[in-house]
This record gives structure tokens, C-alpha cells and sequence, in this order.
């Protein structure tokens, strides 16, 4: 093999550090996805989550992949509603067990708990918290913990504030 060969090679060969990031992330989905099951009480695989930034907070929101479960609804429903307090209360456990790490943006929205409302809504799939306030700092706050959710939990939605939102 000449040397202009072996250089294109190479070049188009996927190096062991990019092979070894992508197994990486993946066992770490994969981990994400595992304490998930265990700290919502619901399959990652029967549900589809949305991490959704607004102009005056955000939502997470949770469905049931298939209309006729209703148990998996039912599971979310009350994951949600129970997060919703937490969060109030300025209880951010169940990421932190879900992750692995301390989300950012929880110790300034622990901070700033009493300048954060947190609602739960049901759906007909599950549900949905809305996080909303009028602090800068919690808004800021809340963005930060909710592109971290959008990130470690691949999700696909938006990194960017809906401003309709």
C-alpha cells in the first residue's frame, strides 16, 4: 500500500477514541434509561419523555407510547405528581438517582424554591409538570436543568426557548 493510500485510510477510519466515546454514551444511556425504570417506576421503552423549554420556564412531560396502556399511564401520572411536589419542595433526588450526577441548575432552583411553581397536569397518555416563574436567576435555572434532561436523556427537543411558550 502506497503512503497516500494508507493516509486516506486512515483518515476515513473512525479512530478507537471516537468508537470508544460512542460506546461510552451508549452505556451511559443505557445506565441513564436502567435507574430511570427504577426511580420513576415505569419502562423507558413504553413511554416518550420531552423536556421543553418556555419563555417563562419549562415542561417535562411523559406519555404512554401506546394509547391503551393504561397502566403505564397511570405509573407516569403518579411519577409526575409526586415530582411535582418534590420539586417544590426543593427535592431534586430522583434526577440525581436517575443520572448518576447532580443535574445542573438544581442547587439554584433548590435556592430559589419559593420563587418556582411547579403543576401537574394528566393527559390522556400520562402528564406533564410545568415549571414556571418570573425570577430571572430560577428561569435561567430551570433552562440549565432542562437542557441537561434534553442531553442525557436524547430526546431530540429543542435547545432553545419556545418564546410562544
Amino acid at each position: 500500500m502506497n503512503a497516500a493510500a494508507f493516509i486516506l485510510i486512515t483518515a476515513l477510519s473512525p479512530s478507537q477514541d471516537t468508537r470508544a466515546t460512542k460506546a461510552q454514551a451508549s452505556a451511559h444511556q443505557h445506565q441513564v434509561e436502567a435507574n430511570g425504570d427504577q426511580a420513576m417506576g415505569f419502562s423507558h421503552k413504553k413511554t416518550t419523555h420531552h423536556f421543553l423549554l418556555q419563555a417563562k420556564g419549562g415542561a417535562i412531560q411523559v406519555d404512554a407510547n401506546s394509547a391503551g396502556d393504561q397502566e403505564t399511564r397511570d405509573q407516569i401520572q403518579a411519577h409526575l405528581g409526586h415530582i411535582a411536589k418534590m420539586f417544590a419542595e426543593g427535592d431534586f433526588n430522583t434526577p440525581m438517582l436517575v443520572h448518576s450526577v447532580i443535574p445542573p441548575g438544581t442547587a439554584t432552583m433548590t435556592r430559589l424554591k419559593a420563587d418556582i411553581r411547579y403543576s401537574y397536569q394528566s393527559s390522556p397518555k400520562g402528564g406533564l409538570v410545568v415549571l414556571t416563574t418570573t425570577n430571572r436567576e430560577a428561569l435561567a435555572a430551570i433552562h440549565e436543568f432542562l437542557r441537561f434532561q434534553i442531553k442525557d436523556h436524547n430526546t431530540g427537543d429543542s435547545l432553545t426557548v419556545d418564546a410562544k411558550g
